[in-house]
């Protein structure tokens, strides 16, 4: 096996374990403010995080700080894993959530940005621990890794390696040559919207609390709600559902063409392939469940979550029609209605959607519509090269030839992603899911999208599942989080072999 510098792995774990132990520090003022209890616990959980980073950080000073790519793919999964596993002992040591298993799958799926709970009541839940479900979130949704990249020249260490591992999506767009500054421009926008949409939601009517919490979820695509109702809970308040799904979208495309944006190269959004594909694709499938809704609904069926006036004339089916595929497409996880009781159809059109995903280099999930478009454009050109065997015909995208090898990288990750879809359906059923659960769940696990079908859907939670469904389910939601390969090429022989 191929000596791995042991030392700058634990040291980059210690870096993880600190920021994540300050982040858990910043829920306190809120226990305070609230008066609770649960102070305490998250203070506790917060020492023994970043006692353990400092432990880490301090005794593996490393001789050699070159990265190499192996390296760059434990850290990041490594990274993950440390943070889960400081990031359940606030939910342990105040005893919010006292089940290790539970205290897992809530804090992967935070993380992961899924947005699947286990939590039977939200509402009753300490308002430090509701902040810390939506921080987790936040800090999952660009990837701490890509954080600790902005501080790497502080320790004289490169890490591109490290976001190319990170980096959400096949996307090879850079702001900047250098990376850690592309990882700072990244975060500035990312912090930017957050303060954005939390200022909007207050202005709209929410409480500060939950403005701040849901702007948090908004922006990583996460889904995490203060309401036992999500975002139907504010069913009575349109502009709040507008001002939510206005920035699910945002969260959702790249972010390299919303900084473009910001900078007011609004053509090259414009002339962005797979931003037109996101763009026209989400208002036509909006269009098409809305027009079935209005004209071919089945009464038996069309109910919604505590409103059944929501469906009730055209802005609020078109509304929520809306709100619901952005949600589903960016993988947030946000609920505005149940959209399994609009129709059979209906439901159908939104399990494929789970399987769509966002923009490259967005906060979202799933397979990403980039892959969509390659998959498709190679598809149609098979067909050309049966009719012209001997012609020389590339993929192109945004007008440029696309290499062989990324179309076979594409290809070979959404085969990879149906099997583990396929053995993750039967795997669910074999611990006691009915099917359409555990087509469901897994689907639902494996894009980090949070809502599914079955037993699982909007109006419904993860609770039931027995203690290895939820471990599995966590273990889904944690390789769909960094896009397969990253984890499971660890468990691949020739990773360890010696070059």
């Amino acid at each position: 096996m191929e000596n791995l510098n042991l030392k700058l792995i634990f040291r980059f774990l210690g870096i993880t374990a600190i920021l994540n132990g300050f982040f858990m520090w910043l829920t306190i003022p809120f226990s305070l403010y609230f008066e609770e209890k649960a102070v305490l616990g998250i203070l506790n959980s917060g020492i023994i995080t970043i006692f353990l980073g400092l432990i880490l950080f301090f005794f593996n000073k490393p001789d050699n700080k070159n990265l190499k790519k192996k390296e760059g793919y434990l850290i990041v999964t490594l990274g993950w894993v440390t943070l889960t596993i400081t990031g359940m002992l606030p939910y342990l040591m105040t005893g919010s959530i006292p089940s290790i298993t539970d205290a897992l799958f809530e804090t992967i799926s935070g993380y992961s940005t899924t947005g699947s709970s286990i939590l039977t009541d939200i509402e009753s839940m300490p308002k430090g621990i509701l902040f810390w479900r939506s921080a987790t979130h936040w800090i999952g949704g660009m990837g701490i890794i890509v954080l600790t990249i902005a501080i790497l020249p502080l320790l004289g260490i490169g890490g591109m390696q490290l976001f190319m591992a990170e980096a959400p999506g096949p996307s090879t767009d850079k702001l900047h040559p250098r990376i850690t500054d592309t990882a700072k421009r990244l975060w500035l926008i990312y912090v930017g919207l957050t303060i954005i949409e939390f200022l909007l939601l207050k202005v709209a009517g929410m409480t500060w609390f939950d403005a701040i919490n849901h702007a948090m979820a908004t922006v990583s695509t996460g889904g995490f709600s203060t309401k036992n109702a999500s975002v139907a809970y504010w069913n009575n308040s349109p502009f709040i559902q507008y001002i939510i799904l206005f920035f699910m979208f945002i969260a959702g495309a790249n972010f390299v063409l919303v900084y473009f944006a910001l900078k007011g190269k609004i053509r090259k959004v414009i002339q962005s392939e797979e931003f037109r594909y996101y763009f026209f694709g989400v208002l036509l499938i909006t269009a098409i469940i809305s027009v079935a809704i209005l004209f071919f609904k089945d009464p038996s069926l069309v109910t919604t979550i505590n409103h059944p006036e929501v469906l009730g004339h055209t802005e609020s089916t078109i509304r929520h029609t809306l709100f619901s595929v952005i949600s589903v497409i960016t993988t947030t996880g946000f609920v505005s209605a149940d959209f399994t009781t609009w129709s059979f159809f209906v439901t159908a059109v939104f399990f494929a959607l789970f399987f769509s995903g966002g923009s490259a280099g967005s906060t979202s999930g799933g397979v990403k519509i980039v892959r969509h478009i390659v998959m498709l454009k190679n598809s149609f050109l098979e067909f050309k090269k049966a009719l012209h065997p001997n012609a020389i015909i590339p993929v192109r995208y945004d007008g440029k030839a696309v290499q062989q090898t990324i179309v076979f990288n594409i290809i070979s990750f959404f085969i990879l992603y149906m099997l583990i879809f396929i053995m993750g359906s039967v795997i669910l059923a074999m611990m006691g899911l009915d099917f359409q659960s555990a087509i469901g769940a897994c689907a639902s696990s494996l894009g980090n999208i949070g809502p599914a079908i079955g037993s699982v859907s909007p109006v419904d939670n993860f609770s039931h599942l027995s203690a290895s469904a939820k471990v599995f389910c966590s273990f889904l939601m944690l390789i769909g989080r960094l896009e397969l390969f990253t984890v499971l090429i660890l468990f691949t022989p020739f990773f360890w072999k010696k070059n």
